[in-house]
């Protein structure tokens, strides 16, 4: 005949797994799923004293009662060989583990997820079976739903990251100019999903064309979403004014609104005048772009001001001209080419770019942006890159 106590004991536990399992099935938050299962141990298992600790990239403390453990050592290897159920060995005696009867392992696929640490009422003894059943059963329900809800999040950024690079692809130009005249090309990779370089060519009228290149400081969605402001906000603002140092001030105005020095831009904008064949710029803090003439002769576009979105007003502003262009290449570009690093994280460096370019800017656009792009790779090797990676090339051929 089946002992009564041992046949309530057993009421009692299949009675506790009902209770957690329609909790688990309800969704109810982590920490009620703690409380539940407090209640359980004290009312229904007689356990007096209790630490459940889980693997979260490290062992943290999920829930606790009838003891102080701000006194006892802990670190993340002292319950490393804990594989069975066992009372606590001398290393977790010596650092104050001594107040509970037994140590149980939580394993789930042969990984331990978790280890109870309990102590019975009055010495009574703990049923470790059960305890373990009722844990694993609590600990897997949590972490599965920690997983689920990963899952979720990282689905909803993907959604978002797609979003975010659908509306980036539109910044861009839809096509660029590739004739006998004038022909611009452009190479762009984002560090993620999206990024914070920008490129950009504007007709203004059949003599005029202005283009650009920009970078956000920062990466990823918020540097993307920053520089579509930005796209928008020049693309306005040069549909009322030509003149480049009011560009440039309109610009730098609404940064330093927006951002609130918290990011800045670097930008490079070009104007050239096919009749007066004259190009103006202005070089905000951008990576000067290269100038190479009919003759061979180069120079570094590089005056102008300092980056936009730091001061307001800017501390200073220079807008040139340069006269009797009408044979040349333009080649510009983000830091995500000059501060690419190689496996002796040695910077590919700006005299590596001006020495590649010396001896292929006669190449088509194309070939030129190809070769250097294979140049990079070769440089860098299994070393990832850490920035985006924008350029842009125009050649002007006189009628």
């Amino acid at each position: 005949m089946i002992d009564a106590a041992i046949l309530k004991r057993k009421e009692l536990a299949l009675n506790s797994l009902l209770e957690i399992t329609q909790a688990i099935n309800n969704n109810l938050p982590e920490n009620f799923l703690y409380r539940i299962y407090n209640f359980i141990l004290r009312g229904n298992l007689n356990i007096s004293k209790l630490a459940l600790y889980v693997w979260k990239e490290e062992w943290v403390l999920a829930t606790h009662f009838g003891v102080d453990l701000r006194h006892l050592t802990f670190h993340n290897d002292l319950f490393a060989s804990n594989i069975e159920i066992m009372p606590p060995n001398e290393a977790q005696r010596q650092a104050g583990y001594d107040i509970f009867d037994v140590v149980i392992p939580i394993l789930h696929k042969h990984q331990v997820l978790a280890f109870v640490l309990a102590t019975g009422v009055a010495n009574e003894e703990v049923d470790t079976d059960f305890m373990q059943t009722l844990t694993n059963i609590i600990v897997v329900a949590i972490e599965n739903k920690r997983l689920a809800q990963e899952q979720l999040a990282q689905e909803v950024l993907k959604k978002e990251l797609e979003i975010a690079q659908k509306v980036q692809n539109l910044l861009f130009p839809k096509s660029l100019p590739y004739n006998e005249h004038l022909q611009v090309k452009a190479y762009y990779t984002p560090h993620s999903s999206v990024g914070g370089d920008y490129y950009d060519y504007i007709p203004i009228s059949d003599d005029q064309f202005l283009f650009c290149i920009a970078d956000v400081s920062g990466k990823g969605m918020a540097a993307a979403l920053m520089m579509a402001n930005f796209q928008a906000s020049l693309r306005t603002i040069t549909r009322q004014t030509t003149k480049l140092i009011k560009v440039i001030e309109e610009l730098n105005y609404l940064i330093h609104e927006n951002a609130q020095g918290e990011n800045f831009i670097t930008f490079f904008v070009g104007i050239y005048h096919n009749k007066e064949k004259t190009l103006n710029y202005i070089n905000a803090g951008h990576n000067p772009p290269f100038l190479f003439t009919a003759d061979g002769k180069f120079r570094r576009l590089d005056k102008g001001t300092t980056v936009l979105g730091v001061f307001d007003p800017l501390p200073f502003m220079e807008e040139t001209t340069l006269a009797g262009l009408s044979n040349f290449l333009i080649f510009s570009y983000t830091d995500g080419l000059n501060e690419t690093l190689n496996p002796q994280e040695e910077l590919f460096g700006e005299e590596r770019i001006e020495h590649f370019l010396k001896h292929n800017y006669q190449h088509n656009l194309e070939q030129l942006h190809h070769n250097l792009i294979q140049t990079l790779k070769d440089f860098k090797r299994y070393t990832p890159y850490n920035d985006d990676i924008t350029l842009l090339s125009l050649k002007h051929t006189a009628p």
